[in-house]
């Protein structure tokens, strides 16, 4: 019988800094047990790199894990701020034995989280994470000081990452004549990303480029978009970039100040791909992407499927079917023929190529996809609710479905990274939809309640 997880989630470990997990206890004995669970078998040291976003509790918890992982004997390459995606990379170049990133992604500072990447760049498997969380029941002992992990920095991790953004991007073309606001959400995208745009030839506008330990995703980055629609019509700019805090998701604004979702630029990335041969096999998404891309895509011969929400299981139906393309509604953009794993800045780029090549605007490409009405509200719980086990939620989805006569559809799932419900409904008529989705919200709230 498999282990119950006590501290791995879908996206590594997550949590408010100073609560469980994300003490200083635990984390110290992350560090400890995942040293001695990834050097097994090894006849010298292992090398696990640490990067980490702008949030001030990433010192914290770089210097616990660092402990941690060296009593263990392993060694550690401190990279600092640096995205998600970009320590993925790290770790396969520099043959490391894994990487550990310090985020919580679009969360707000007090938030934090612990994810790892395999020796390959990938997510852990799962019997590695069980592993560690056995590892953590054990009695924590240390080293002899001669076996002791040493630390030190990479040097030049920000430019080799840079490199290999541009790398992505075809050598004979260029951005010249681009303007592009670039949105750093005050992440660890911050010294990175207008670097990539700009050493590419475009006049690039960075925003939120100024952390301050604090105001990581703070009314900034892809969950924030508005003042990058402001700036972008305010500069007459040709288009604007946001990431979030981690940089592994982007969403886009067009000329006309309008927002590219993930749904969006997958479908310009599938048609860009299908018109220059280069599209394999058909397009992943999620239970949350949106029905008119799927009506779209259909009618231009492409297959979609649906995966579970996150960028894992993504991955995993992508890998399972032999697809490069697939991502989520929320800008988490997974490029496998330029990328091991799902890169805002990467994604991003492909959007500029289809905009050189074609010679359109960003508005003109997004143009052909209509995009169904959807409301989704986040029902906050105090405990943990069975949604598949109410009779009353159960019995609020078969009525929104019989009212939406086969022209819309429901998604009740739980967070993985927060404590809530996400209640969606979407449809062709806007106002049923709201409608739709307030009712049902309020029944699973109502459920909730009485089953507290």
């Amino acid at each position: 019988m498999q282990m119950k997880r006590r501290f791995f989630g879908t996206d590594g470990i997550r949590g408010k800094v100073g609560e469980e997990p994300i003490t200083p206890e635990t984390v110290l004995k992350l560090g400890w047990a995942a040293g001695r669970v990834l050097g097994q078998g090894s006849t010298d040291h292992e090398v696990i790199l640490i990067g980490k976003d702008t949030r001030v509790s990433g010192y914290l918890l770089e210097s616990l894990l660092e402990a941690g992982l060296s009593a263990a004997g392993v060694d550690i390459r401190l990279l600092g701020p640096m995205p998600t995606p970009a320590i993925a990379y790290l770790t396969r170049t520099a043959r490391a034995r894994a990487g550990i990133v310090i985020s919580a992604s679009h969360n707000p500072f007090d938030d934090n989280g612990i994810k790892f990447f395999s020796s390959e760049g990938t997510k852990l498997p799962d019997d590695v994470e069980l592993a560690i969380e056995e590892m953590m029941r054990q009695p924590l002992t240390t080293a002899g000081p001669e076996a002791l992990g040493k630390a030190w920095r990479y040097e030049d991790a920000g430019g080799r990452y840079i490199e290999f953004c541009k790398s992505t991007f075809p050598h004979k073309l260029n951005l010249d004549g681009l303007t592009i606001v670039v949105d750093c959400a005050n992440g660890a995208a911050y010294n990175i990303a207008p670097h990539v745009f700009s050493e590419l030839g475009a006049t690039v506008i960075p925003i939120a480029n100024e952390p301050d330990g604090f105001n990581i995703n703070h009314q900034c980055g892809s969950t924030h978009p508005q003042w990058l629609c402001e700036t972008v019509l305010k500069n007459k700019a040709d288009l604007g970039i946001a990431l979030d805090g981690d940089g592994d998701r982007v969403i886009m604004v067009d000329d006309n100040g309008h927002i590219v979702d993930g749904d969006r630029i997958l479908y310009i990335l599938a048609r860009e791909h299908q018109r220059s041969g280069r599209l394999r096999g058909g397009i992943v998404g999620t239970l949350m992407t949106n029905l008119g891309l799927e009506h779209a895509l259909g009618a231009l011969g492409i297959s979609f499927r649906r995966a579970d929400v996150g960028d894992r299981y993504v991955m995993s139906l992508l890998n399972e079917l032999g697809w490069d393309l697939g991502g989520e509604t929320s800008g988490h953009i997974i490029c496998l023929d330029r990328s091991i794993t799902g890169d805002g800045i990467i994604a991003a780029l492909q959007v500029l190529l289809a905009i050189v090549e074609s010679g359109k605007r960003l508005s003109q490409l997004h143009a052909g996809l209509e995009i169904y009405p959807q409301r989704m509200i986040n029902v906050r719980m105090n405990h943990r609710f069975d949604i598949q086990g109410s009779a009353r939620v159960q019995q609020a989805v078969k009525q929104v479905e019989k009212d939406l006569a086969g022209q819309g559809r429901v998604v009740l799932r739980a967070s993985g990274t927060e404590p809530v419900i996400r209640v969606m409904v979407e449809g062709r008529d806007a106002a049923e939809v709201d409608r739709l989705s307030r009712h049902l919200a309020e029944a699973v709230k109502s459920a909730s309640e009485e089953a507290a």
